[in-house]
């Protein structure tokens, strides 16, 4: 087994978006035909041709990364990995509120088909919620927690979404804001040590984003408890607007243990919105999606580099 936790810089351009992706961006439900699946594919390529610019323009290789589904992005996680990226590919079946695994009881053999850097999991989980899906849960993604620790290469990233629960909120008068800023960060770090009571062992906690400076010290605190000292946390853009992700990106970038970010939709959404609809060109979405990764880089870049006397 390596050593628990991952804590050096990474920069994820996440878009293994499925169910959300075929819906809200190509409107359709269902199973797809050959013609649709390879339409998306195309896509998703789009965006991975300009995480390779941004690269190739300066984003630091070793602490860049890609995060996509099999389903859409099996070629490009083939030529990420044989171009030496990070890769990160979900285990999570899309679109559902309780988590269970894509491929089933094959889960181990996707990942090993890919040896992507990071298994990833989305997992939505209020510790004041439905206790006995919570438990379900747990109970699955401790199986696949001691299966990447035990049996796999890859490493496990666990990205934890808290949506409020309807008593949470009506204390609030419906005020999700306020629930954000004063409710979530402290669910967020009972879920994450609930988890790991229940032997849920992620490397990196990728994490909603959070307003205060010391909400994200809380968090760290929580993923790093109990000797996990090598645990990493990411903030993700939660499809949020570009100034909110900068500013959760800027709180986050100076708090140790904070190691980097995953930010899909804000990257890439209204970029690829105008190239389908032929406002622009190809080589136009793969320019601005590849500038607002690199500036979201810049951020942490910017924050951590060493300051000379």
């Amino acid at each position: 087994m390596t050593t628990l936790g991952f804590d050096k810089p990474l920069y994820v351009l996440p878009f293994d978006h499925r169910g959300s992706f075929q819906k809200k961006m190509f409107g359709w439900d269902g199973a797809l035909s050959p013609q649709q699946t390879a339409e998306i594919a195309a896509a998703k390529r789009v965006i991975y041709d300009a995480f390779t610019t941004a690269v190739h323009a300066g984003v630091p290789k070793e602490k860049a990364g890609i995060l996509v589904d099999e389903q859409f992005g099996f070629s490009i996680l083939r030529d990420a990995s044989a171009a030496g990226y990070s890769t990160a590919c979900p285990a999570e079946k899309s679109g559902q509120d309780e988590f269970d695994f894509e491929y089933g009881d094959d889960f181990g053999k996707h990942i090993e088909a890919f040896h992507p850097t990071f298994c990833k999991v989305l997992v939505r989980y209020n510790p004041e919620g439905d206790a006995d899906l919570n438990r379900r849960q747990s109970a699955r993604l401790k199986r696949l927690s001691e299966y990447l620790h035990s049996n796999s290469r890859s490493r496990f990233m666990f990205e934890l979404l808290v949506p409020a629960e309807k008593a949470q909120l009506d204390q609030l008068k419906g005020d999700k804001k306020a629930y954000d800023l004063q409710v979530r960060p402290r669910l967020m770090a009972e879920a994450i040590e609930q988890m790991q009571d229940a032997g849920v062992e992620p490397d990196v906690w990728k994490i909603e984003g959070l307003d205060r400076r010391e909400d994200c010290k809380k968090i760290v605190a929580a993923a790093r408890r109990g000797g996990r000292n090598q645990v990493g946390c990411i903030i993700l853009g939660r499809g949020e607007d570009d100034r909110k992700v900068r500013e959760w990106l800027t709180t986050a970038a100076g708090v140790p243990g904070f190691i980097g970010f995953a930010v899909g939709r804000t990257s890439f959404w209204d970029p690829l919105v105008d190239w389908r609809g032929k406002k622009i060109t190809r080589d136009a979405a793969v320019a601005e999606i590849a500038r607002r990764y690199q500036e979201f880089v810049e951020i942490f870049e910017t924050q951590n580099k060493p300051v000379h006397a």
